[in-house]
C-alpha cells in the first residue's frame, strides 16, 4: 500500500538541516553553508519511490530575531510545525543541550505526531559520544526514535528514510514522481548564488546580503539561459568586499554559481551578477516581500 506524508525538519542553526534534506532527495535544492541561519525560507522538497512519497520541509534555524527578516524566518518555522505527519529534530555533538534546544523541545513536546531525533555529523565523533548525546535528549521523553547519521557522507540516511516511511499513513501521490521541489527555478537559482556568496565572503557580510533575480530567460532555439541577478548588501564597504580586488571575488561567486545552476537546469547559463547597496533591507517590508520573505 502506497504511503505519503509531510515531514518537517527543525533544529538550531548550522546543525545540517539543509544537508540532510538534500541528501535524502539526492539533489541540492536547499543551500548549505557553515554559517548559521543560511536557510531563510521554508523549502519543500519531494522524495518518491515505489512505496512512498515524502514531502520534506526544511526550515530556518530557530533563533532570537533581530530584524524583520529574522521574524519572517521564525514565522516560517511556526507554519511548518502546523502541517506535518512526522517531525525530525536535528542536532550534533557541537550543540550541547542548552537554552536553544530546550526551547525547541518545549515547543514540540505536546505536538501529537511522531518525532525523530537525528544526531548528525557522526563522522566527526565516536560512538560513545553519540550515545552520550542520545542519553541527554532521551531524558526529556519527547522522541519516538533517536538515530545517528552523517548527512554529508550519506551514512544512515537510507535507514532514516525507511523509518519515516514506517510512520507514514496510506495516502496519495501528491506530486508527480519526478517532482523534487515546489520552489520555482528562479528561487533556486537565487539561493545557489547566495550560497556561493556565503562561501566567498567574510564573516560580517553574509547575513547582510540577499539575491534578486532581475531576469531569467531561455534563448529561442538555443540551449542557453540568460540570468541577470543583483547581490544586495547594506553598506558601501560590503559592496567592495563582495566585488573583491580587481573583481576576483564576484567572478569566483559567479563561476561557482553558474556551474551549479547549469547542473540544475541541464543547460548552459549566461550569468551576470551586479552588486547593489540597499541599506537596512532586512527591515524593509516592501523589499522583503519582493525577495520572497513575506509573512502571510
Amino acid at each position: 500500500m502506497f504511503k505519503s506524508g509531510f515531514v518537517t525538519i527543525i533544529g538550531r542553526p548550522n546543525v545540517g538541516k539543509s544537508t540532510l534534506m538534500n541528501s535524502m532527495i539526492g539533489e541540492k535544492i536547499s543551500i548549505m553553508s557553515d554559517k548559521p541561519q543560511t536557510t531563510r525560507n521554508k523549502i519543500r522538497t519531494v522524495y518518491t519511490d515505489d512505496e512512498a512519497q515524502i514531502i520534506f520541509m526544511d526550515t530556518p534555524g530557530i533563533h532570537k530575531p533581530k530584524n524583520q527578516l529574522g521574524e519572517f524566518m521564525n514565522t516560517e518555522v511556526e507554519s511548518a510545525l502546523e502541517e506535518m505527519d512526522v517531525l525530525i529534530m536535528i542536532t550534533d555533538e557541537f550543540n550541547k543541550i542548552g537554552p536553544g534546544d530546550e526551547f525547541i523541545i518545549e515547543k514540540i513536546k505536546n505536538i501529537k505526531t511522531k518525532k525523530i531525533l537525528i544526531i548528525n555529523k557522526i563522522d566527526r565523533f565516536d560512538q560513545e559520544a553519540a550515545m552520550r548525546i542520545a542519553a541527554e535528549f532521551d531524558k526529556y521523553k519527547v522522541f519516538d526514535d533517536i538515530m545517528p547519521i552523517s548527512a554529508l557522507n550519506n551514512l544512515g540516511v537510507d535507514a532514516l528514510v525507511k523509518l519515516i516511511v514506517k510512520y507514514l499513513k496510506p495516502g496519495p501521490m501528491y506530486f508527480p514522481a519526478d517532482y523534487i521541489t515546489d520552489r520555482p527555478e528562479r528561487f533556486v537559482a537565487a539561493e545557489i548564488i547566495r550560497e556561493k556568496a556565503l562561501m566567498y565572503l567574510q564573516e560580517e557580510v553574509p547575513h547582510g546580503i540577499a539575491v534578486e533575480i532581475e531576469e531569467m530567460k531561455e534563448r529561442k532555439n538555443r540551449d542557453l539561459v540568460d540570468i541577470r541577478a543583483n547581490i544586495l548588501c547594506e553598506k558601501k564597504s560590503h559592496k567592495s568586499i563582495i566585488i573583491g580586488k580587481e573583481g576576483r571575488k564576484i567572478k569566483g561567486i559567479g563561476k561557482s554559481a553558474r556551474e551549479d545552476i547549469e547542473r540544475l537546469l541541464g543547460s548552459q547559463v549566461n550569468l551576470q551578477l551586479f552588486v547593489k547597496i540597499s541599506e537596512n533591507w532586512r527591515d524593509n517590508n516592501y523589499l522583503l516581500r519582493s525577495l520572497g520573505y513575506d509573512k502571510k
